[in-house]
């Protein structure tokens, strides 16, 4: 899973990212430090591996990962290639799902690129960039398109409605959601590969203090726009997540306890991306290893399979499955089996979060 990380200039996005991926992205006060997009992967923290891993006296443990890439600060004006223009839009192109940092604390030290902090028009103006990027991109389709068209094509002729109701939408300043179009019409909208239909999650980057206890007021108006388009807001503060990036597991756990947080602004964001990408974790484990596999929501068994290896799937026979909480109760597989806990699923079979699995295949 890759997320790309996109706000304006100085906003918090690379200290945020120099946080989540420890990779050191150079972070300062003035816009466009970051030239390049930087990448970074981050492991995901699941706790579950741990346990199987001493259940099962495991050699090593994998985690499943995801993937950090940072956009430099975009700014208006940027998809009439302003500031540096079309070059970043192009690599969100290229990413699963946007997380969008909006400042939401006033700090006279550090330069806001319009001059004032304001988060709603400053979320507005990102979103208006990758409007007009994709209008441009829309209006080159439609030219093609109608030239075909006029052979009688019904294929083409369905498709072009559906690029002008998807046009209609975002000449009204909206970003494209699911819930606006049919299941036929969603799927040809995905292959349009449009900036706007990126799921997208919302970073409010607070002060320290706004952390913890009752929300401020910018970040309270930030929940109520985006509550229409179903989007998350996640509150982080991007200077105490680079404190805890430089901290060992033990002392991050007491470091979050002293701040009253049960997790850190990574782990929350983490989550958040899975959930909005509809993705869950099945494991598998034994003396070897323990690991975690990513899966999208949905997935048959013979597919999740086939993650591991090709053959997993081709040669697909059964899947043994225990749900981690049934496993650790029992405390060990041989126990969960005793229990009646273990099952014996088919082709189909959909996977569940949490499922961990011995897969039987013959090829």
């Amino acid at each position: 899973m890759k997320i790309g990380i996109v706000g304006l200039p100085n906003v918090g996005k690379s200290t945020l990212f120099n946080a989540i991926t420890k990779a050191g992205a150079e972070s300062a006060n003035y816009p466009f430090c970051t030239i390049d997009p930087n990448v970074g992967v981050v492991t995901v923290p699941d706790d579950r591996l741990e346990e199987l891993r001493v259940m099962n006296n495991s050699q090593k443990v994998i985690a499943t990962a995801i993937e950090f890439v940072d956009i430099a600060g975009l700014v208006r004006g940027a998809s009439k290639g302003e500031g540096l223009g079309n070059k970043f839009l192009s690599h969100i192109r290229e990413v699963d799902a946007i997380a969008h940092v909006v400042r939401c604390f006033e700090d006279g030290n550090i330069v806001h690129v319009e001059g004032s902090v304001g988060p709603i028009r400053d979320m507005e103006t990102i979103n208006l960039e990758l409007i007009f990027a994709d209008l441009e991109l829309l209006e080159r389709r439609i030219e093609r398109s109608k030239k075909v068209a006029k052979s009688g094509d019904k294929m083409v002729q369905r498709e072009l409605e559906i690029i002008e109701k998807v046009k209609g939408i975002l000449e009204s300043n909206r970003l494209i959601h699911e819930k606006d179009f049919t299941e036929e019409e969603w799927e040809f909208v995905k292959l349009l590969q449009l900036l706007t239909a990126k799921p997208t999650l919302y970073i409010a980057n607070v002060s320290e203090e706004d952390l913890v206890g009752e929300e401020n007021q910018m970040v309270k108006e930030l929940k109520e726009h985006v509550k229409d388009d179903d989007a998350e807001v996640i509150l982080v503060c991007a200077k105490i997540e680079e404190e805890i990036a430089q901290l060992e597991d033990d002392e991050k756990q007491m470091f979050l306890e002293e701040l009253g947080l049960q997790q850190s602004g990574l782990d929350r964001v983490i989550q958040a991306g899975y959930k909005l990408l509809g993705l869950i974790t099945y494991l598998t484990t034994g003396p070897q290893e323990t690991r975690a596999w990513t899966i999208t929501e949905g997935t048959k068994a013979p597919q999740a399979a086939g993650k591991i290896h090709t053959d997993f799937e081709k040669g697909f026979i059964r899947a043994e499955i225990t749900s981690f909480e049934d496993l650790k109760k029992a405390g060990s597989p041989s126990a969960a089996k005793e229990k009646g806990l273990t099952r014996l699923e088919g082709k189909d079979y959909v996977m569940k979060d949490g499922d961990v699995v011995l897969f039987r295949f013959n090829v």
